[in-house]
Order: C-alpha cells, then sequence, then structure tokens
C-alpha cells in the first residue's frame, strides 16, 4: 500500500466518484491515519473568476478539507501557482508539495491519481505508479469539469454527481452563481482577458502614464463620498484620489475585469500603495449584471472604457444597459464621468485620405494570417509597413468591416472612405504592439449628439463640462506627418474631433 496518494489537479468541483474511488485507493475509510494520505496538488491556485478556473483557491482548499472529513480521509492540500506550458509539469509540482508541505515524494511511497493521459505521462516518465481515476472505470464516470460545466448549463442533475462537500460550500459562498457568471460570460476568455493577444503590461504601463492627465481632468468634478473606478486598469487613477485630502473620508473602489490589472491591483494595496483604509477592488464584468446596490455610489469614473463595451458587447444595447446600470446605482445628484474616444460629427460622410507610402514597405497585399503568428512577429510585421499598407492590413484585420476605394494617385498613396472609418483607422495604426487586440475595437461608434441623446433618455442631465475635443498631440506627431484630410473634390479638412468628456449629473428629485 502506497504511503501517499498524490491527485494533481484543479478541483474546482468534486464528486461522489471520487470519494469511493480514493477511499478504495488510500485503503483507509475512518480517517485514523492507517490508509494513505491524499497529497491535492491544487493547480492554477493563482487564478480564480477566469474560465478556466472559476473557483478562488481558498474556497477549492474549504471544498477539499470538508471532503476529506466526510469521506474518511487524511489528506493534505498544497496550492500550485499556474505556469507556462511545459513538459515538466510534474516535476513542478512535487517541487511545490516539498516546499509547501515539506512532503519529498518518490516513486517507492506514492502513487499519481491522474485520469488526464498528458499529465499522467509526465509522472509516468518520472517513475511513479498511475492510478487512472475516471479513466479506470468503464463506462467512465463524469468528470469533475463536465460537472461544472453542467452546472453551467443549468443542468440539475450536477448535484447528483457532485459531493455533498461541494453542494455545500458552493451554497454557501453563492460559488454556483459564480461558476454560471464566469463560465457563460460573453466576453471574458478563458485566461481572464478581453483579447487573448492583448498584452497587459503595455496597457498597465500607459494606465500609469495617462493617470495624472486623466485626474487632472476629472478631480475637480468628483463627489466625495462612495467613489467607483470601473475599468480601474492598475488603480492609477484610484493612486491619486488617495492622496486627496478633500476624499480621505471617501471610499475607494476599483472594479476591473482583466485579471492580470485586478492582480496588480491587489498587490499595490498589500504592498501599501494606498493610505486610505477604505480602498477595495473587485474583478467584476460590468456587462454580467449590476454590480452596486441601487443608489448608492456617489461618483463613478470610467476611462477609455466605453468604447469596450460598445466594441466586445452587443453595440448600442450593450452600452445602454450599461449606462441604465451606472444611473441605477448613482445617488441622486451622484455623478458619472467618462472620458473615452469619439467619433468625428458626420462620420458616414466620403472623405479623401492620402497616406504616407515611403515610411515602411509596400506589399502587393495584405497578411491574411496574423493571428497564426507570434505577438512579436505579428507586432514586427505590422510596424514594417507604410501608413498606407498599414490600411490594407487595417482593412483585414479589423472587426468593423468597411469600404474604401483607391483614388487614381502615381503613389497609390490616396483613397475615399467614410470619416468615421478614416478616424478609426488612424487612431488606431500606431497600435503595432497590440494590433490584433486593437483591430477587436471600434472607435468612432458614437457621435457626440449619439452621447447625448443616450444619456438624457436614459435619465442623466448631461453638463456644461461635457463636450467633444480634439488631442492635438495626436493630430501633430501622430497624423500629419503622414496622412492628410480632404473632401472628395480635394478641398483639404481639419483633423475632427477625437475625444469626449461626459460629466453626467442624476437629478436630485429622481
Amino acid at each position: 500500500m502506497p504511503r501517499y496518494l498524490l491527485f494533481p489537479g484543479r478541483h474546482h468541483l468534486l464528486t461522489r466518484f471520487q470519494a469511493e474511488y480514493l477511499r478504495q485507493l488510500a485503503g483507509s475509510g475512518d480517517g485514523d491515519g492507517d490508509g494513505a494520505t491524499v497529497v491535492w496538488a491544487v493547480t492554477s491556485a493563482n487564478h480564480e473568476n477566469t474560465r478556466r478556473n472559476p473557483v478562488p483557491y481558498h474556497r477549492r482548499e474549504a471544498a477539499i478539507e470538508r471532503f476529506s472529513v466526510l469521506a474518511g480521509l487524511r489528506s493534505v492540500v498544497v496550492p500550485v501557482f499556474d505556469t507556462a506550458v511545459t513538459d515538466r509539469f510534474a516535476e513542478v509540482t512535487l517541487k511545490n508539495v516539498a516546499a509547501t508541505a515539506g512532503l519529498e515524494l518518490t516513486p517507492a511511497d506514492t502513487v499519481v491519481a491522474c485520469s488526464t493521459p498528458e499529465v499522467a505521462a509526465m509522472y509516468e516518465r518520472l517513475g511513479f505508479p498511475i492510478a487512472g481515476v475516471e479513466a479506470d472505470v468503464a463506462p467512465a464516470p463524469a468528470r469533475p469539469w463536465d460537472v461544472l460545466l453542467r452546472l453551467a448549463d443549468g443542468d440539475p442533475s450536477w448535484r447528483h454527481l457532485a459531493h455533498p462537500a461541494t453542494i455545500d460550500v458552493y451554497a454557501r459562498y453563492r460559488l454556483d452563481d459564480l461558476v454560471r457568471a464566469v463560465v457563460n460570460d460573453p466576453v471574458v476568455g478563458d485566461e481572464g482577458g478581453l483579447t487573448p493577444t492583448r498584452d497587459y503590461r503595455t496597457y498597465a504601463e500607459a494606465f500609469a502614464d495617462a493617470a495624472q492627465r486623466k485626474w487632472a481632468a476629472v478631480r475637480e468634478r468628483v463627489r466625495p463620498g462612495r467613489i467607483v473606478d470601473i475599468g480601474c486598469g492598475a488603480g492609477a487613477v484610484l493612486e491619486l484620489a488617495d492622496r486627496e485630502p478633500a476624499l480621505r473620508e471617501s471610499d475607494l473602489i476599483g472594479v476591473e475585469v482583466a485579471r492580470h490589472l485586478f492582480e496588480e491591483c491587489v498587490h499595490k494595496k498589500a504592498q501599501g500603495f494606498f493610505t486610505n483604509p477604505n480602498v477595495f477592488f473587485y474583478r467584476r464584468n460590468v456587462l454580467g449584471g449590476a454590480v452596486f446596490a441601487p443608489r448608492s455610489v456617489d461618483t463613478t469614473m470610467t476611462f477609455a472604457l466605453t468604447h469596450e463595451i460598445w466594441s466586445y458587447g452587443d453595440r448600442m444595447a450593450s452600452l445602454r444597459r450599461f449606462v441604465q446600470a451606472i444611473y441605477d446605482h448613482t445617488v441622486p445628484g451622484g455623478v458619472w464621468i467618462n472620458s473615452d474616444v469619439c467619433g468625428p460629427d458626420g462620420q458616414d460622410r466620403t472623405v479623401r485620405l492620402r497616406l504616407a507610402t515611403a515610411d515602411g514597405t509596400n506589399p502587393a497585399r495584405p497578411r491574411t494570417d496574423l493571428a497564426s503568428l507570434s505577438p512579436a512577429e505579428a507586432a514586427a510585421h505590422v510596424a514594417g509597413l507604410s501608413t498606407r499598407a498599414r490600411l490594407d492590413q487595417f482593412a483585414v484585420d479589423w472587426r468593423f468591416p468597411f469600404a474604401y476605394r483607391p483614388v487614381a494617385d502615381p503613389a497609390g498613396a490616396v483613397v475615399e472612405l467614410t470619416l468615421g472609418a478614416a478616424m478609426d483607422f488612424l487612431t488606431r495604426k500606431d497600435y503595432t504592439d497590440n494590433w490584433l487586440s486593437e483591430t477587436q475595437e471600434q472607435f468612432c461608434g458614437l457621435e457626440y449628439a449619439d452621447w447625448k441623446a443616450l444619456l438624457a433618455d436614459v435619465g442623466f442631465e448631461v453638463g456644461p463640462a461635457s463636450g467633444p475635443y480634439r488631442n492635438d498631440w495626436i493630430a501633430t506627431n501622430r497624423l500629419d506627418p503622414v496622412a492628410a484630410l480632404s473632401t472628395p473634390d480635394g478641398q483639404p479638412l481639419d483633423w475632427p474631433v477625437t475625444h469626449v468628456l461626459l460629466v453626467a449629473r442624476r437629478p436630485v428629485n429622481t
């Protein structure tokens, strides 16, 4: 009989089958120490709220401990942080067990319980005997992940397959609702981001660089009390709010959907970046439903967020639901401050766009396989294109199709297209590091008039500080050197607005 059973896995859900199987394999049913000790190596222990890992580690651990008591098993639970794909996964797990629990597991005293052939093979190469768990039985019982998916699909049969320990912990901590929300999330990917190609390190750095400018634009319009930054990134704006003496009695709350950025917020709080004790962070997808109670928030801030809701959701329908949710959670007299990109007035009119051809290569045709390249390779390819060739590549990769027509020109530098499509390209053309992510978004979905109509329809009052504006730095440094805009008959046009600031108040008497 082995001394230990090593049971690696994510262990988001435990089953009745596992209890009976492990009892027989451990050779003890009373937990008196005579049987083998089950070593639960809980992988992806640092991940939560993602499709691949919906349940946080501490809840998984709680369910395992209760499972062990009910099943009469002696258990040791070890967290194993997520690692890059490696054929040394078995060694990494064994080293985690040794470092965390002080157990040096060897093939002489340990059987590995694992139903995943690829993982089991890694332990077999190290000489460990393997017990196949579900793979040992014919017909094979439902695997834990399949049972979890039944829960997410609303199939009540999951309760008959799940172990009472899981059912109990799920009920007490409302994990069944969490699993349904996360697994069925229409926006967030398996690893907790909006797109799998997004480099969140780059985004965090950009947020930090722009935080001073963003805070300076809104600080005088922030109403003290409960202050929420939705889409807070790595928390850079809240760091500045934390330094405001007038807000020292306020609650500062950050909401972020991307796991990478949320984890950075939590890390900053743990490291003492904030002096206000009432700083809180939540990982939520605002498209998934209300985050805050009605009439409970004094100030909501959103920076560069609403275009993502438009792009990744159902455009106006999703954006309206979001605006309605903000209105609902705002106290009477409270304020929503929104800063984002904005479409130009009359964006459907046809314009001519002259683009540089000498600032990069000009392939005969754009690539259609960028998604098959590594992020670095894709970025290098796009960065090497001329501005004119980059438009052709944008037309292939952008998720919002548009038409454009080359105009007779010796250099092939002039095209006709709508003003909105032109500005969507021009305000995105320099984001080569995250090209495949950025081409999933639309910057110019709404004009300012559309914004005013939407806010008024929901019930907000649009304050006098609101309005569209042009980022002149972008015009001077990004547009003028490589592009020119004109009417179809050749009359020069100024660059239109690129951004909007909205200060919306919920009327006091509502």
